[in-house]
């Protein structure tokens, strides 16, 4: 058949370059490792933060050379009157278990045991003083209106914070950002800053559309700091109508799940819904480790805490009891029926993103991802299928012109995957190389 009826048009395509410029002083790769909250949740004695240096170090010699945090921007520089607990913050976790250890000790992200006490604004600049001397760069967003409040041993700091009325949250963030920007400008941090995300997963968290005021502050914050890149952040975009993502950000950084079979685990066992009647089901309680509590012996966290978080009591009991082995045995035995839609989903979705930020003209990141919350000690994601996938995640954005990404949510310090170093050096090195 003749070209010209093919369809192709006059101007070819390209998907060649970064889908949109970085600032000269920034890597023109960005290879990242989510820190998130726990970069001050777990920094106890014998923890993986309790080095901040060390940490940086350590990820600098697995060829990192951006970090992702949440910087508590509200606690820090909200002018909520947080000053004093910013400079003494208790450390708790979601508290101690009634039979013993604590809430969420055998999950990811919630696995803090706490027990002490922290100067949140001179850990900020510790930590951006690690970065400079090891060649790093620091993504700076808030999981404050998500979770980070609920691992504080007081209400204090969510009670301030969902205090602010919800149609003026964002304009108390970006207030909030420009003064910790000032003050990391002042410390000498300002070409360490790679990018500025209003907040981290706004779909998932307590604040509105970002449309309803979110862009506008975003703008204005932008304006003020024409030199940065300010954003906000999606967990899950539209990504079949991309269209709906407003414009005006300064980069576009959304995150790629693919929950796939670990999606269709968690409806069997029922383990995303709240409350505990009827709960857990035969097919959870199957799943169990022998020593599992009841969940009337297991007790719950206290009650502020669940407002301060998106976690639910059952997702706390369940992943704190389930046998990791059954659980990854499941996921295991079922994978082969989505192994392909979830290839395609993280695919698909990778492309949404870049070719956004393309029409756009911004730098696009893949912040977080690939396939989901599991429990603390599976081994589904770290293991091949899980690496597997992340590598499809990686090529595609590479492919794409993406310009940061995470090798996989779960590669860092304080979970069980940090430890495939030699996985994390070649997909580190061939991001930069690219």
């Amino acid at each position: 058949m003749n070209e010209r009826y093919r369809g192709s048009g006059t101007t070819p395509e390209t998907h060649t370059g970064l889908t949109g410029p970085v600032p000269a002083h920034l890597p023109q790769r960005l290879t990242i490792t989510l820190w998130d909250f726990s970069w001050y949740t777990r920094a106890g004695d014998t923890e993986p933060y309790a080095d901040l240096d060390a940490a940086v170090a350590d990820a600098a010699s697995l060829g990192y050379n951006a970090i992702r945090i949440c910087a508590a921007p509200l606690l820090l520089f909200g002018g909520l009157g947080l000053e004093e607990l910013a400079g003494d913050l208790e450390i708790e976790g979601l508290g101690p278990a009634p039979g013993g250890g604590y809430y969420g000790q055998r999950t990811r992200w919630y696995d803090t045991p706490g027990g002490y006490s922290i100067d949140l604004r001179a850990r900020l600049i510790e930590l951006f003083d690690a970065a400079a001397r090891h060649g790093l760069v620091i993504i700076l967003a808030s999981w404050e209106y998500q979770q980070s409040p609920s691992f504080a041993a007081t209400p204090a700091w969510f009670d301030a914070i969902d205090a602010v009325p919800l149609d003026d949250r964002y304009r108390v963030l970006a207030g909030a950002w420009d003064r910790m920007i000032e003050f990391l400008t002042a410390h000498g941090h300002r070409d360490h800053i790679a990018l500025v995300e209003l907040h981290n997963e706004i779909d998932f968290s307590i604040l509105p559309a970002l449309a309803d005021g979110g862009t506008e502050q975003v703008g204005w914050l932008g304006s003020k700091h024409p030199d940065l890149l300010i954003t906000a952040s999606y967990g899950k975009p539209p990504h079949l109508a991309m269209h709906q993502v407003p414009g005006g950000l300064g980069a576009a950084q959304f995150h790629v799940y693919s929950y796939g079979v670990l999606d269709a685990l968690q409806q069997v066992v029922d383990i995303r819904s709240e409350g505990n009647t009827g709960f857990p089901n035969d097919a959870l309680r199957a799943m169990l480790r022998p020593d599992a509590p009841s969940i009337e012996e297991y007790g719950r966290a206290a009650e502020w805490k669940y407002q301060a978080t998106l976690v639910t009591d059952r997702m706390l009991y369940g992943y704190d009891w389930v046998d990791a082995d059954a659980w990854d045995t499941w996921l295991l035995e079922e994978y082969g029926r989505y192994r392909e839609v979830m290839r395609r989903e993280i695919e698909s979705r990778v492309i949404a993103i870049a070719e956004w930020a393309r029409s756009q003209g911004t730098p696009a990141l893949v912040g977080e991802g690939w396939v989901g919350y599991t429990p603390l000690h599976g081994t589904f994601e770290e293991g091949p299928i899980g690496r597997a996938l992340a590598e499809h995640g990686i090529d595609t954005a590479l492919e794409r012109g993406v310009w940061g990404v995470v090798l996989c949510s779960n590669a860092a310090p304080h979970h069980p995957m940090w430890q495939l170093r030699d996985w994390q050096r070649a997909q580190n090195a061939r991001v930069l190389a690219s």
